[in-house]
C-alpha cells in the first residue's frame, strides 16, 4: 500500500469544544457501516494552527487506527457531498492516493480479507486495538487497472444502492406487523372475528349467564382462600359467620360503554379475576442456585416469559417454602405495574407463564387469575388496543410509571359466551402466528445482509464482479516521487510520509 499512497497522516489531538461556529472534526464514532455520519460532532476554531494541512479533500480516506477489537480498521471515503472544510482525529489515519480508486481501498479494508488483515496485525493497549501507520503500508491489496478499478466501485455502489432499498423495505415490516396484529386484536374484541359465527349461533348461552356462574364460582374461591388462611393461622372456624365478610365486587357503569355484540356483557375485571400484587424479595439474598424470581425484564413483548443469563436472578429456596402463595406456576397471566416509559407496551405488559414455569412473584408484578374464561383470552385481551388505551391514560407524568391492581380491578372488560371465546382463541392463534411466521422471516433476511455484502466484495477482489477489458492495460503502480505537500491539489505519485505533518503516521 506505501507504494500506491501519497499520503499517510495522522488527525488531530487538539482539544475540541463544542462550539458549532468552528470546523468539525470526525472521529472514530463518525464512521458507521463505511460511511461518514456527520453526527455528535466536535469542532475546532477555524484559526486553528493545524489548519489547512488537516483540513480533508475529496478522495481522502479516513481509517479508524484505535477502537475495540470488532471496530478498528473502519474505513470511509471524505466525498465532495459531505460539509466542507471538515478536518479529523487523532484516532484515525488519512489516506490519499494519486491512482488508486478510494472507494475501492475503503472496501477492501471493508471486506473479508481486509478484516482479517486487521486481526493478524492489531496489537492491544490499555483495552483498546490499534492499528499504526507504519502497519497500514505494509497491506497488500490487490491493484486492477485503473478503469477496471472505476467499474468496479461502479458496480458496488449500484449493487449496495439496490441492497438499501431492500433493507429499507424490510425494515418497514415490524411497523406494518404490528399494526396488523393490533388490528387484529382489535376486531377480535369488537367481534368481527367471530361475527359469522354468531350468525349460525343464535341460540348459545349468552354471556350474562356465564357471568352469574363466573359470580358464584368467585365467592367459592374467596371462601376456600379465606379458611386456608384461617387454619393456617390455627384459627378454624367454628361456624359459618367468618362469610359475611365476603364482599361482591362493585358492578361496572355501562351507561357511557360501547355497545356489544348480542351476547356479550360488560363486567369490572374484579368481578372475573383476582389480582395478586408480588412482594419485595431483598436482593441482598440472590444466589447463584435457587427459585427464579420473576422480575419486569422477564416479561417479553411476545407475551411469553424470557429468562436469559443476563436477566436471571434466583433466591434461595427456603422462600419459596415460606411464601408459596407467591410462587407463580404453569399456564398464569403476570402484569408488569412499573416502567420508565410507555414503548413498547411495557407498563402493563402481560405474559403467559409456560406449562412448566415455576418462579416467585416479585413486586410491582401482579399475577392475575381469571375465574370462567381461559387465561389465553385474557391474555390477548389485555394486549389488545382497547386495554393499551386505557394503559396509557395513566401517565403518571414522572420518570417511573406505575399503574395499580385497584386501577386494573375497575376496569370494565367484554364478556363473551365461552363457546366464541374458545373459538376466539384458536382464530387469534392462528392469525397471529402468521404475523409472527412472518417477523421471524424478515429478521432472517435481514440477518443474511452482511453474509451477502461480504460475498459481494470477495467476489470484487477475485476480479468476478465486473468483466475485464483488454484496453485496459496492465495495471499500474505510480513510481516514488517527492514527498507531497498535504496543502496542494497536485500530488505526485508517492507512498512517503510528508515533512511538514504534524505528527507523521509510522
Amino acid at each position: 500500500m506505501d507504494d500506491l499512497a501519497a499520503l499517510v497522516q495522522y488527525g488531530s489531538s487538539s482539544k475540541t469544544s463544542e462550539d458549532e461556529a468552528g470546523i468539525p472534526v470526525l472521529r472514530m464514532g463518525n464512521i458507521v457501516d463505511g460511511r461518514l455520519v456527520f453526527e455528535g460532532l466536535k469542532y475546532l476554531p477555524h484559526k486553528h494552527e493545524e489548519f489547512p494541512e488537516l483540513l480533508l479533500k475529496p478522495g481522502d480516506v479516513l481509517f479508524n487506527r484505535t477502537n475495540s477489537p470488532e471496530l478498528v480498521g473502519k474505513t470511509a471515503v471524505f466525498t465532495a457531498e459531505h460539509p466542507s472544510p471538515c478536518s479529523f482525529a487523532s484516532y484515525l489515519i488519512r489516506l490519499r492516493f494519486r491512482e488508486y480508486e478510494p472507494n475501492l481501498f475503503a472496501a477492501y479494508l471493508n471486506s473479508t480479507h481486509g478484516r482479517a488483515w486487521i486481526r493478524s496485525c492489531v496489537t492491544q493497549q490499555v483495552g483498546q486495538a490499534n492499528v499504526s501507520g507504519g502497519k497500514l503500508k505494509e497491506l497488500e491489496i490487490p491493484v486492477p487497472p485503473l478503469n477496471e478499478q472505476r467499474r468496479i466501485v461502479a458496480k458496488l455502489e449500484t449493487l449496495r444502492a439496490r441492497s438499501s432499498r431492500a433493507r429499507e423495505a424490510l425494515d418497514a415490516v415490524p411497523a406494518l406487523l404490528e399494526k396488523l396484529r393490533q388490528s387484529i386484536l382489535a376486531a377480535a374484541f369488537r367481534g368481527d372475528l367471530t361475527r359469522h359465527w354468531r350468525a349460525k349461533n343464535k341460540d348459545v348461552e349468552p354471556a350474562s349467564k356465564l357471568l352469574e356462574r363466573i359470580r358464584i364460582e368467585r365467592r367459592k374461591k374467596w371462601e376456600e382462600s379465606e379458611l386456608a388462611k384461617l387454619k393456617a393461622k390455627g384459627k378454624a372456624p367454628t361456624d359459618d359467620r367468618w362469610k359475611s365478610k365476603y364482599t361482591d365486587p362493585e358492578r361496572v357503569d355501562t351507561t357511557r360503554l360501547p355497545d356489544l355484540p348480542e351476547g356479550w356483557c360488560w363486567a369490572a375485571w374484579q368481578e372475573v379475576g383476582f389480582s395478586q400484587n408480588g412482594r419485595a424479595f431483598p436482593s441482598s439474598e440472590y444466589a447463584e442456585d435457587g427459585e427464579k424470581l420473576l422480575r419486569p425484564g422477564n416479561l417479553h413483548v411476545s407475551g411469553k416469559l424470557e429468562w436469559t443469563q443476563a436477566n436471571t436472578r434466583r433466591m434461595p429456596r427456603r422462600w419459596a417454602e415460606e411464601y408459596p402463595d407467591f410462587v407463580v406456576g404453569g399456564n398464569e397471566l403476570v402484569m408488569n405495574l412499573t416502567a420508565q416509559s410507555l414503548k413498547d407496551e411495557f407498563l402493563g405488559r402481560v405474559c403467559l407463564s409456560g406449562p412448566e414455569e415455576r418462579c416467585l412473584l416479585n413486586q410491582r408484578i401482579a399475577r392475575l387469575t381469571p375465574i370462567g374464561l381461559p387465561p389465553r383470552y385474557w391474555l390477548w385481551f389485555f394486549k389488545s388496543p382497547m386495554f393499551r388505551r386505557h394503559v396509557d391514560t395513566l401517565n403518571t407524568g414522572s420518570l417511573i410509571q406505575h399503574m395499580f391492581t385497584s386501577q386494573l380491578d375497575e376496569f370494565a372488560v367484554p364478556i363473551m359466551p365461552l363457546a366464541e371465546a374458545n373459538l376466539l382463541i384458536e382464530l387469534l392463534s392462528e392469525r397471529l402466528e402468521g404475523a409472527r411466521a412472518t417477523m421471524m422471516l424478515v429478521k432472517e433476511q435481514s440477518a443474511r445482509f452482511p453474509e451477502i455484502d461480504r460475498a459481494i466484495l470477495a467476489k470484487a477482489f477475485r476480479g468476478e464482479l465486473v468483466p475485464q477489458d483488454s484496453n485496459d492495460g496492465a495495471a499500474r503502480i505510480p513510481n516514488a516521487g517527492p514527498d507531497p505537500d498535504p496543502g496542494s491539489s497536485e500530488l505526485p505519485n508517492s507512498g512517503k510520509r510528508t515533512r511538514n505533518t504534524r505528527r507523521k503516521a509510522s
